[in-house]
């Protein structure tokens, strides 16, 4: 179940990011509160996590243990980006500290300003929101929500990497056919009939 899930996941993830035009990700490059810059090229060979936060928001501090936990992983980099904090950017400093965020945190601004650092990386509607980056560059995985530790874990290990590339610690090509695991894939679907109601899916 939880290898379905994950696929799904996945797919899910590819429809979002295609609908951004941002399948294989642009080399965004963010200046986190240390004045150091962060790009993803610096991060190439490892899983990134870019996840999308407000400090109002109180979902997006249940997953702060979770996202620690991650970025303390040696195959993963959890970076933060704090947004819709108004006139009070004190607000994302004390939260940084209250919950001893380890992981490199971006002062956002408004996600609706024209430099919005969510422009580099996909839609954000709602908080929190994250995208998985696979160490190859591309986004794999759209989380609208609270993310799983576990969930996401278990994605990485089963993700199969396309062919010529190499992702530690994922299930080769020829693993992935003995174990049943494959990559997902989206299908385009036929045209719509205008007699019925769109489908949605939901996360």
């Amino acid at each position: 179940m939880k290898k379905w899930f994950s696929i799904f996941c996945f797919a899910l993830g590819a429809l979002f990011a295609g609908q951004a035009q941002a399948a294989q990700a642009v080399d965004f490059s963010f200046t986190d509160t240390k004045g150091k810059s962060v790009r993803l090229s610096d991060y190439k060979g490892k899983w990134v996590l870019v996840n999308f936060w407000a400090p109002w928001c109180p979902r997006c501090k249940m997953e702060f243990p979770e996202l620690n936990d991650l970025d303390a992983r040696n195959d993963f980099v959890v970076i933060g980006v704090a947004m819709d904090y108004g006139i009070d950017e004190g607000s994302v400093y004390s939260t940084i500290q209250r919950y001893n965020l380890r992981f490199p945190q971006i002062i956002g601004g408004n996600r609706r300003d024209p430099n919005s650092p969510a422009l580099q990386v996909g839609p954000v509607d709602f908080y929190p929101t994250s995208y998985l980056y696979a160490p190859n560059g591309e986004i794999v995985m759209f989380v609208p929500g609270i993310i799983s530790k576990q969930k996401i874990v278990a994605f990485t290990e089963q993700y199969v990497p396309p062919a010529g590339t190499t992702v530690a610690g994922a299930l080769p090509a020829a693993a992935a056919a003995k174990t049943g695991v494959q990559k997902a894939t989206l299908r385009k679907s036929a045209k719509p009939d205008s007699s019925k109601k769109k489908a949605t899916t939901v996360y």
